[in-house]
């Protein structure tokens, strides 16, 4: 397998929101002990909107990733069923933060993290996965690929013959 465009924007968007998720969660409590309740943390919000940027990006992407090597229902495999929790999680999330609830704000925010990316994350690096295959199988070679454990083709006759005569 290679890295396609779509992989790679995929790949990009899940990396840098499993890196500036926990900035949004520091800058808010960073921020609250810092400053007054009255005004607002900006680091909070910039890191929060690129966030969810990112897992926007991280979900619509994967509707157009599959698996041939998991049993899937056209293109579909289970972890599939992760992108309208993640869509839902986000509208929610922003419903409770409309509405003043910022505890429900915060909990869905928390939970779609640990579910959206470090499970996620867990589930698609999984060695037997397509994800899982390019970075640890081609990137970092730890495990064989699947075009590894194949039997390789034996060369045909007439190369041998021609690479046996001298010159």
């Amino acid at each position: 397998m290679s890295l396609t465009p779509l992989i790679a924007i995929h790949l990009s968007a899940a990396l840098g929101a499993l890196v500036i998720g926990p900035v949004a969660f520091w800058a808010r409590r960073g921020h609250a002990a810092q400053r007054g309740a009255d005004q607002r943390p900006r680091l909070h919000r910039a890191a929060g909107y690129a966030w969810v940027t990112l897992m926007l990006v991280t979900a619509l992407s994967a509707i157009f990733i599959s698996d041939p090597v998991v049993p899937n229902i056209a293109g579909f495999s289970a972890i599939h069923l992760l992108i309208p929790v993640v869509l839902g999680m986000l509208f929610l999330a922003f419903r409770f933060l409309l509405r003043g609830n910022i505890r429900g704000h915060r909990l869905t925010m928390v939970w779609l993290y640990i579910g959206g990316c470090i499970v996620a994350g867990v589930f698609t690096l999984a060695p037997d996965r397509t994800l899982g295959q390019l970075v640890w199988g081609e990137w970092l070679e730890l495990i064989p690929t699947h075009q590894a454990t194949q039997p390789a083709v034996p060369p045909a006759p007439e190369r041998l013959a021609l690479q046996r005569q001298p010159r």
